[in-house]
């Protein structure tokens, strides 16, 4: 994961581009818009996931894997 998201710089991401930041596999990042745990926009024909959405995501904690 990057060490900085720079929101400011940027107002969305490709798909690509948010599997980098994230430290995941492209595949990853479109499950999680198709399940609805990630949002993407269609932006001049193309998908991609806001920056705000990313922000949200790497904000929130991860979860344990099903520990108690």
């Amino acid at each position: 994961m990057r060490s900085a998201l720079r929101t400011a710089d940027r107002s969305s991401y490709t798909i690509r581009q948010a599997a980098s930041i994230l430290g995941v596999e492209t595949a990853t990042v479109s499950r999680a818009v198709r399940v609805g745990n990630l949002r993407a926009v269609l932006q001049r024909g193309r998908l991609v996931v806001p920056a705000s959405s990313l922000t949200r995501l790497l904000g929130e904690p991860a979860e344990n894997g099903g520990g108690r």
